[in-house]
């Protein structure tokens, strides 16, 4: 049975929602078939970590129908191989003979803007948004100008390479990865693009995966990757606001409705000043749900 979210309407104006993201091999058609099936946000078909060498072409020849005939109803998204592969082009080529069906194409490794010109000129009169994945040090580094590429709809924090470029430990808890992960967010923030929280690096809806997700959603987050299906509603979970917060979000915003309709220079509820900080808090808080 199809894992079940709640229910969160959401404005065609708006970001797509990505609270959870499945990461599925496009080279096995039986569990790309069943993340399709699920009821995660966004599917990520995967070209490149998943799949050998030997298989990259039958895995793109495979993924481009189950695109076509999945992305009306849903968000499907492809990750491609990175530039500088032999694979690059062939993919980029593909993701943008599928239209409107394909919601992104997430780029892998992407270190600087000339990754995404180089990826922007070769998909030509497309509009297919693209997603960077950050993976390196030199992202990391360069992200405002990254965040600011052709295409750009949002960023995500690759953890593996990363850490693997680092010399950081798999086992390295959320915090240890807090000047990356606010150096990503910031820049997302400042250029309007969404800020995806990578992979928890295990398979289990453990305690140890609902604190990191917890933990980036605290932080400003939009959403996570995730590796297994069992850790969709966890995720989505964290990343979806209850209903009394979303109750006091539309408080707020009524109270300084109310007060600028009265030409009063300030707004009070249950005792507290109401200011700009607070407004933006909460019409946040009401996007996530399509309000």
């Amino acid at each position: 049975m199809p894992t079940e979210l709640p229910e969160v309407p959401v404005s065609s104006e708006q970001h797509l929602r990505r609270r959870a993201v499945l990461v599925a091999p496009g080279s096995d058609e039986r569990k790309a078939g069943k993340a399709l099936a699920s009821a995660v946000d966004e599917v990520v078909l995967d070209l490149e970590d998943a799949v050998t060498a030997a298989q990259k072409d039958a895995a793109r020849e495979l993924v481009a129908p189950l695109v076509r005939e999945h992305g009306a109803a849903r968000t499907v998204s492809v990750r491609i191989n990175g530039r500088g592969t032999p694979w690059f082009e062939d993919d980029l080529r593909t993701c943008a003979a599928l239209g409107d069906a394909l919601a992104s194409i997430v780029i892998p490794k992407v270190e600087s803007a000339d990754d995404l010109v180089e990826a922007d000129r070769i998909l030509g009169d497309s509009t297919v948004p693209v997603q960077a994945l950050i993976e390196t040090p030199a992202g990391v580094q360069r992200i405002d100008e990254i965040v600011a590429g052709p295409r750009v709809a949002g960023v995500i924090i690759g953890y593996a390479d990363l850490g693997a470029s680092l010399g950081r430990a798999r086992t390295a808890a959320p915090e240890h990865w807090l000047y990356v992960q606010d150096r990503v967010l910031h820049a997302a923030r400042a250029a309007g693009v969404q800020a995806i929280d990578g992979p928890f690096l295990g398979i289990a809806d453990d305690d140890d995966f609902r604190h990191s997700v917890q933990w980036v959603s605290d932080l400003g987050f939009d959403g996570k990757w995730v590796i297994h299906p069992a850790q969709i509603t966890s995720a989505a979970a964290a990343f979806t606001p209850t209903d009394d917060q979303v109750d006091a979000a539309r408080k707020v915003l009524a109270a300084l409705e109310e007060a600028e309709n009265r030409g009063a220079g300030a707004a009070q509820l249950d005792g507290q000043m109401l200011d700009e900080a607070v407004a933006v808090a909460a019409r946040r808080t009401l996007s996530k749900i399509g309000a």
